[in-house]
């Protein structure tokens, strides 16, 4: 088979998947950007850490800006690649997984946690976490994933011709 046979993708140059891998980057970074948007948003009106309703709060917030965000910017440029975002939020909460479950425990909040429970308490539970990642685990691992996963279940609603 001689290298001009090589089809890379169906129907697509090499130009066109390089577009589609700067338009896929280009998406996730705004998906981001609207977790971060939102965290500097609400920061004036928490005043500390684990208030009550805050984390519920701050996730609603986090699901509601990028669905919207993505609804809204793939309304206006009509490009698809923004619904494939949560591929990026999917590996980013697997990576985030792996590097919690690699923490060391010890004297502290999460000692002899088994990994489902570190896990869980790490990213999910608002009243007894675990200590890990300084306190951010609900941040790093929920919130930036759901960003990424809502800006591409918005950008799909965008892209319906209702």
């Amino acid at each position: 088979m001689a290298s001009d046979d090589f089809e890379i993708s169906p129907g697509k140059s090499l130009g066109d998947l390089g577009k589609e891998a700067i338009w896929f980057f280009v998406h996730s970074v705004i998906a981001l950007i609207c977790m971060v948007a939102t965290i500097l948003g609400m920061s004036p009106f928490v005043h500390t850490q684990g208030e009550v309703g805050s984390v519920e709060i701050g996730t609603l917030l986090c699901v509601l800006v990028a669905f919207v965000v993505g609804f809204l910017i793939t309304k206006m440029t009509g490009n698809e690649i923004a619904r494939y975002v949560w591929i990026t939020g999917l590996l980013l909460f697997a990576a985030v997984c792996v590097w919690t479950l690699d923490l060391p425990t010890g004297n502290g909040l999460c000692e002899g946690c088994g990994p489902i429970d570190k896990l869980w308490r790490t990213f999910f539970s608002v009243s007894n976490g675990s200590g890990l990642m300084a306190g951010q685990g609900i941040m790093v691992g929920t919130w930036a994933p759901l960003s990424l996963v809502f800006y591409a279940i918005g950008s799909s609603f965008g892209l319906s011709k209702e």
